[in-house]
């Protein structure tokens, strides 16, 4: 891909100018594509008071591929009941297909270990009374495959979603697909360097109001939402 950046020093005037410059350049070559009604001047520039940086780029197809809205993925939150991230206890999942939520899922899980710390519990609200009877996480996974087939994952911070599933996998010894996994965690501060990231105030700058924060539905619900704003 070829990039000339183009670094000048401009009013804010001129900005404005040189973004509808740029618009028109991408009415020319990609106007069949509904990327346009997703173009804004903080897609293209960066303010740092009067100092402007103008990215014009060149490869249109790939200016399509980094702002077209992913519009098929799974979203997925765990809640863990102790330290160890294989001690999942319950799994939320929101499939979403052509931009639209087509099926949900939960379940309680028996966790591995199985007890539940106090911090944990306090974030959630689950004991070992709600997970006594409940289905290991190989049968529960068993339900979720199909669902998520072919699908790339997505989590609020999947530094901690992704390595629980790793986790588990490792301990009932089953062999792990290779998840595609993002992020709307780490996409929102580039959308949003400034501020909280948490689930619940991104939630919130995407027009989802997340009111039982730490169910893993809930919070896969909202992150499905985060998702189909910004990713």
């Amino acid at each position: 891909m070829i990039l000339l950046h183009l670094f000048a020093r401009v009013s804010v005037a001129k900005v404005h100018f040189f973004a509808r410059i740029f618009a028109l350049y991408l009415h020319l070559f990609a106007r069949d594509n509904a990327i346009l009604n997703k173009i804004n001047s903080r897609d293209l520039f960066a303010f740092n008071k009067k100092t402007v940086y103008l990215y014009f780029v060149t490869n249109v197809e790939q200016i399509k591929n980094d702002l077209a809205t992913m519009k098929d993925f799974a979203a997925i939150d765990f809640e863990t009941a102790n330290n160890e991230r294989s001690s999942v206890c319950s799994v939320g999942v929101v499939i979403v297909r052509g931009g639209e939520v087509v099926d949900r899922f939960y379940s309680l899980i028996k966790p591995e270990p199985e007890y539940y710390n106090y911090w944990c519990s306090q974030v959630h609200g689950l004991c070992a009374a709600d997970t006594d009877d409940a289905p290991v996480f190989p049968e529960v996974w068993k339900q979720i495959e199909p669902k998520i087939a072919g699908l790339p994952l997505v989590a609020h911070n999947k530094a901690f979603d992704e390595s629980c599933l790793k986790a588990v996998f490792r301990v009932y010894q089953m062999d792990y697909p290779d998840y595609d996994f993002y992020c709307t965690c780490i996409a929102s501060r580039k959308v949003w360097p400034k501020g909280r990231h948490t689930l619940d105030v991104i939630a919130a700058r995407c027009g989802y109001d997340l009111t039982q924060h730490h169910h893993a539905l809930a919070d896969a619900e909202a992150c499905a939402a985060i998702a189909l704003e910004i990713l």
